[in-house]
């Protein structure tokens, strides 16, 4: 897709001033690391602001960097977002998942601290990184828009976390109305730079990197709703940029086509579907939880089986926005990096 510029987006008024300052909220991560790239190359972002625990040795233009912490007692969090023409709030803790309070300091108590520095330092403009795990259990048939209920599936910390967050804004928009709010949803997300990463919070050790290759898995489980969306990172990015400059608000749904299903799996993995009942998959995964074998909690795959699928309409009406990579494009680069045990120069990217 073509990369739009800062300025002048949309036919409903014009975007931030040329030469925007922009802070983004945990700008190490998976979608930070691609944040802040769009930023950098966009020529109407005069500056961005990336802040994250550990400072890294990544130097991309136009940005600078603090350490913060966004937990309580982290520190003052407003005096970095004075003249910001946005923050793009993306800091999220995906572990511990054995320790849920844990996460939450940094999910919910976390995103209380930033949301009120937004309105302390009078920032115009706050993009909310949000999920399709935010959503109540839906069909796997049909899609649905952004205005399905957003209660998440409570056994699972990731998807409690996130419907918790989308209530903490419904008070934010109402209390302060003269700042625009918008919720970014996207499905799962992927590149090749955050395998390393996504191996560490999901996997574990148990997912040798260099066997992930056509061929040599010899099944793919399929189980009853396991039909989800994902999308490449970089588009995800081209996204908030967007929502970032446009005089829009609300939510957004991002996913690409098409579904992944054991059926379009085993095709990228050149392996075949093998029926397999929940109940033993799950109990193999919870089994692997406990004993620490694994850190993906079995919760967040029950939820995974009953997530909705998505309708990014929106987004493309609205956004202007058009994903570069279809979904399997996205899996295929992220299983190259599992392979290549890639990663980038962040401490949350690191191989």
């Amino acid at each position: 897709m073509m990369h739009l510029p800062l300025s002048g987006l949309g036919s409903d008024g014009p975007g931030p001033r040329a030469g925007s300052r922009i802070v983004v909220v945990g700008a190490t991560g998976n979608v930070g690391t691609s944040v802040v790239r769009a930023l950098a190359a966009d020529p109407s972002v005069g500056s961005v602001l990336g802040l994250a625990r550990r400072l890294p040795a990544w130097r991309p233009a136009k940005t600078s960097w603090h350490a913060v912490d966004i937990e309580p007692g982290g520190g003052d969090l407003a005096q970095h977002f004075a003249g910001a023409d946005a923050v793009i709030h993306l800091a999220w803790k995906f572990q511990p998942t054995h320790d849920p309070a844990e996460t939450w300091r940094t999910n919910v108590l976390g995103s209380i601290r930033v949301f009120d520095a937004v309105a302390a330092a009078g920032v115009p403009a706050l993009v909310q990184a949000s999920s399709v795990g935010a959503y109540s259990p839906g069909p796997k048939d049909r899609t649905v828009d952004e205005s399905w209920p957003t209660h998440g599936w409570p056994q699972a910390a990731y998807c409690r976390e996130k419907a918790y967050v989308e209530r903490l804004l419904d008070g934010f928009e109402t209390a302060h109305p003269g700042i625009r709010v918008v919720r970014m949803r996207p499905g799962f997300l992927f590149k090749r730079e955050a395998a390393s990463e996504q191996r560490r919070i999901f996997a574990g050790s148990l997912l040798p990197g260099r066997l992930v290759r056509p061929g040599l898995i010899p099944a793919v489980p399929d189980l009853p709703g396991l039909r989800f969306q994902a999308l490449h990172t970089d588009d995800a990015a081209a996204a908030y940029v967007a929502a970032a400059a446009r005089p829009v608000h609300g939510a957004f749904n991002l996913a690409a086509d098409p579904p992944l299903d054991a059926r379009v799996l085993a095709g990228i993995l050149a392996s075949r579907p093998v029926r397999m009942p929940e109940a033993a998959v799950r109990a193999a995964l919870a089994t692997a939880w406990r004993l620490h074998f694994v850190p993906a909690s079995p919760d967040l795959f029950d939820a995974v089986l009953r997530l909705p699928l998505m309708d990014s309409s929106r987004a493309r009406e609205v956004l202007g926005w058009q994903p570069r990579y279809t979904a399997v494009e996205a899996v295929e680069e992220f299983l190259t990096g599992l392979r290549e045990k890639a990663g980038m120069a962040t401490a949350p990217l690191a191989a």
